[in-house]
């Protein structure tokens, strides 16, 4: 472990100065002609998120957050990794390993590490965490060449957990957090002992009969993506680089382009205010803005769609459990063409896609159930 350094997180001053004027600066566009956010974010949420922003937020918050636990930076693959090493006080505590996707952070775990880590209860399970940024995004490196798909990700995650000292361990994600540790679970089945993800991403059987309310209500749920939910996607997949300019020169094209997916993506009855604080999104966008992440972040849809992803089988144990508001919703029958031995499913009544992040109680509940079923 003499190649991992101990990281501090730091946003100095002209940082914030350059980031206040670019606020100030906006230049808005007229407001959306619905009165909603059918056409995208609206316009005075969006001027009201910028004004506390420049005005009211603490801009050293995100960092007094993080670094309240131990972080580190390690060489992998020629890229520095970011993560969050967090060890539990327990003696019998197990290794695992938690992967945000976009447009997340490790921001969205900070709710969950200590009753994962060092819970209140004898009983209850405890975990050391290994928290890390995926590359491009957060405090990590930016690769400079083609080749960092999922799958190299979960290559180099599982080099980390070893580098580590880990010689076995459970992986947990959603999102593309959910892909990766997929991922991992085909490539490292020899340490990785069980998987949990709360993004299933299992195709429809196309000769099923009988669709279950949850597979119709899925099905629904794919083509509304599809039609009207999709449009952030095609764009990071095919041409990243170009939307970078915009996300990383101007901050309140950042914030809206990712606020606008926690209103869509969260169970927040038409306000993500509603389920995450103000202070609480403007850190996972700080997360983004200060390490000008726009362009860097959207490349691992460039990298791994178009067939990158993959639907081979995966033979660990893994649990799942489904949000009403995921953005892809899948029965436990379909999971079990991709997942042939899955321990631990739960279909819940409320939640959406940043499940740490909004449910934190539940989320711990979930990793703890599913991770309980593996000796």
């Amino acid at each position: 472990m003499s190649d991992v350094r101990p990281f501090t997180v730091s946003i100095d001053e002209d940082t914030i100065a350059d980031l206040r004027h670019r606020l100030s600066a906006t230049r808005w566009p007229e407001a959306e002609t619905p009165d909603d956010w059918s056409q995208g974010i609206p316009l005075a949420y969006t001027q009201a998120v910028v004004e506390y922003w420049q005005s009211a937020y603490d801009m050293q918050r995100l960092a007094t957050r993080l670094n309240a636990y131990p972080n580190f930076l390690i060489e992998i693959e020629g890229l520095d990794i970011h993560f969050m090493h967090i060890r539990s006080e327990r003696e019998d505590a197990q290794p695992l390993l938690l992967t945000h996707g976009w447009p997340g952070s490790v921001v969205e775990f900070l709710k969950v590490i200590e009753p994962l880590a060092n819970p209140e209860a004898a009983d209850a399970p405890a975990y050391h965490l290994v928290i890390p940024s995926l590359p491009g995004f957060g405090f990590s490196g930016k690769p400079t060449e083609p080749g960092w798909g999922v799958e190299k990700i979960a290559q180099v995650w599982a080099q980390l957990m070893a580098r580590l000292g880990y010689a076995a361990y459970f992986a947990q994600g959603g999102d593309w957090g959910s892909i990766v540790t997929t991922n991992i679970a085909r490539v490292d089945p020899d340490h990785c002992k069980c998987i949990h993800v709360n993004m299933v991403v299992a195709p429809p059987d196309p000769s099923a009969e009988d669709l279950t309310p949850l597979e119709i209500s899925g099905l629904e749920g794919m083509q509304y993506y599809n039609d009207w939910d999709s449009g952030y996607s095609k764009q990071q997949s095919t041409r990243p680089q170009t939307l970078g300019y915009a996300l990383v020169d101007s901050p309140a094209g950042q914030a809206a382009w990712i606020l606008e997916k926690f209103w869509a993506w969260t169970d927040c009855n038409g306000d993500p205010e509603n389920v995450l604080s103000r202070d609480e999104l403007l850190d996972n966008v700080m997360v983004y803005w200060v390490n000008a992440a726009g362009a860097s972040s959207a490349r691992i849809y460039w990298e791994s769609f178009g067939g990158a992803i993959g639907q081979s089988q995966v033979h660990i144990p893994m649990g799942g459990t489904i949000f009403p508001k995921e953005i892809f919703r899948t029965s436990k029958r379909f999971a079990a063409n991709v997942y042939t031995n899955i321990i631990h499913w739960e279909e819940k009544d409320s939640g959406g896609h940043f499940a740490a992040f909004e449910q934190p109680e539940v989320f711990v509940d979930e990793v703890r159930a599913c991770f309980n079923k593996v000796s």
